[in-house]
């Protein structure tokens, strides 16, 4: 038995509760961008993320309605993805805090930064994984906006690397999940892609 949901019988929070807890988990981009106004950095989780394009390389987020993050990218055309790692849950959360417009969350919440190399926006220092971004483009849908970012730098830290190539049990991400919830990595296997010349029809059925 399945219970039917229709979202328009429903209110815009209890269909949004619904598509959070079950679009999981989803991994988090952690956004930081440069206010021109106050002179000032920005900092914010998003965690509707994911990869938009290979060539050129350019990823996406969601702001869900008019946030600073977005009034700031559409300012300087820049942004950068710093990777939320296990262990940073309480920094990444204490910066999804509304604060007052102006306010930089890195020094609020106690962040490190550090410069980045080709944009404005700084990086979070401790995050293993940053990527550089540069608006390609973006789409407003409904009461949210689409932000399309082409990745014009990207830096990796070493002790997340195995043979030069990032792993998984060292990355350990984070990604959020329905209500208040947060998500680690555990049970990892790896299932190789088959190719046509070699199937031999549905697995477990032979």
């Amino acid at each position: 038995m399945r219970i039917d949901f229709d979202p328009a019988d429903m209110s815009r929070n209890e269909f949004y509760r619904l598509l959070t807890a079950v679009v999981v988990p989803r991994p988090i981009a952690w956004v930081s961008t440069y206010d021109p106004y106050s002179d000032s950095a920005n900092l914010a989780p998003h965690s509707f993320f994911n990869i938009a394009s290979v060539t050129p390389p350019v990823v996406q987020f969601s702001s869900v309605g008019r946030k600073d993050t977005l009034r700031n990218i559409e300012a300087t055309g820049q942004f950068v993805v710093s990777f939320a790692a296990e262990g940073m849950e309480q920094q990444v959360n204490e910066s999804a805090t509304d604060f007052p417009h102006g306010v930089n969350e890195f020094e609020a919440a106690g962040i490190a930064s550090e410069p980045s190399v080709r944009v404005k926006p700084p990086r979070v220092a401790e995050s293993p994984v940053a990527l550089e971004c540069e608006v390609h483009s973006t789409l407003g849908i409904g009461d949210s906006t689409v932000v399309f970012g082409r990745v014009v730098h990207a830096v990796v830290s070493a002790a997340v690397l195995a043979d030069g190539h990032p792993e998984i049990a060292k990355l350990r991400p984070l990604s959020r999940l329905g209500k208040d919830e947060w998500g680690t990595v555990a049970g990892v296997q790896s299932i190789s892609r088959i190719r046509h010349a070699e199937w031999q029809g549905p697995a477990g059925r032979n």
